[in-house]
């Protein structure tokens, strides 16, 4: 039972990173960005690719962050600059993200060698968490993984760079009030986004040893459910009892601040948690998808107006 629940929360750390680059997107851009669904396998296909021909592991790190970069680039520069709607240019980007996916493992599916190191077995973990299990190894890791990007996270998202982000979704005149070019920090935020997604698709990789082409499906709807749940609870924990609701922390003074990113975290983790215990009840595991899509529904309407609150879409 104790390493049911380590590796639950293992998964809801990994998958922290994923629901970071939907909260920049959805809550704080306002921006339905599908194209998540394919950023995740590429930093898992560069990922599974990169190791099998030896590369340092933990220099496949900063790689995939440069590749999801790249995505995000290519998603804001076809919405700000050839004017596609945001729905069409994450599809876009989505469609044309599985066919590179592909070439680049050269197949569907890529599997890494059990005796290839990754960030879990590199000699540098090994030095320092040498004495701890496997899946104790990559619970500290994940920890201080997702605990760093929280960290330059909420560092950034106080800057003037940072506070520029988290105004344009919320009010884009504002940023053209200041003499700022509103379709650049919305690209430099789904730069930020698709690059945090793809660093978890690199981390997954690490973790499973393998990539799959169509590991990235419902890869957005886990997000958004994660995020959905984390802002919910961690709402209700900041309103004041004589007007509970999300009116009472919505807006710049919650969205991009360490309350939000440490909601996010929570959301990942008990939404994995859910996952499991379905699973743990009998539930077949080819029915994953299923789950996870009967999970996001009743968080929707257990939420009620909230999810459009949070949601600005």
């Amino acid at each position: 039972m104790a390493d049911l629940l380590i590796s639950t929360l293992i998964q809801g750390l990994i998958y922290a990173l994923i629901s970071f680059g939907v909260y920049i997107t959805y809550s704080i851009l306002d921006f339905p960005d599908l194209g998540v669904d394919g950023t995740f396998p590429l930093g898992a296909a560069i990922t599974a690719i990169l190791l099998t021909r030896g590369v340092n592991a933990w220099l496949t790190l900063p790689i995939s962050l440069a590749a999801g970069a790249l995505a995000g680039l290519f998603t804001g520069f076809i919405h700000v600059r050839l004017k596609i709607r945001n729905l069409l240019a994450g599809i876009i980007t989505m469609t044309a993200l599985f066919s590179i996916n592909l070439y680049i493992a050269n197949g569907s599916n890529l599997t890494v060698d059990r005796g290839t190191d990754t960030i879990f077995t590199a000699p540098s973990t090994m030095s320092l968490l040498g004495g701890l299990t496997l899946m104790e190894r990559k619970l500290v890791v994940s920890l201080v993984l997702i605990l760093t990007v929280k960290l330059v996270l909420d560092l950034y998202f106080n800057t003037r760079s940072g506070l520029l982000l988290r105004a344009v979704g919320d009010n884009a005149d504002l940023v053209t009030t200041l003499a700022k070019d509103r379709g650049s920090v919305k690209m430099l935020g789904l730069v930020i986004s698709n690059a945090l997604v793809a660093l978890a698709g690199c981390v997954v990789c690490h973790e499973q040893r393998s990539f799959s082409a169509t590991m990235g499906t419902g890869q957005l709807v886990f997000g958004l459910a994660a995020v959905i749940i984390g802002i919910s609870l961690m709402s209700f924990y900041t309103a004041s009892p004589a007007a509970r609701g999300l009116r009472q922390v919505r807006g710049l003074r919650f969205l991009g601040s360490p309350r939000g990113t440490t909601a996010v975290i929570l959301g990942s983790v008990l939404y994995k948690l859910c996952i499991q215990l379905a699973l743990s009840m009998g539930l077949p595991p080819n029915m994953m998808k299923l789950i996870t899509a009967m999970l996001f529904l009743l968080v929707l309407v257990v939420s009620g107006r909230k999810g459009e609150e949070i949601i600005h879409a």
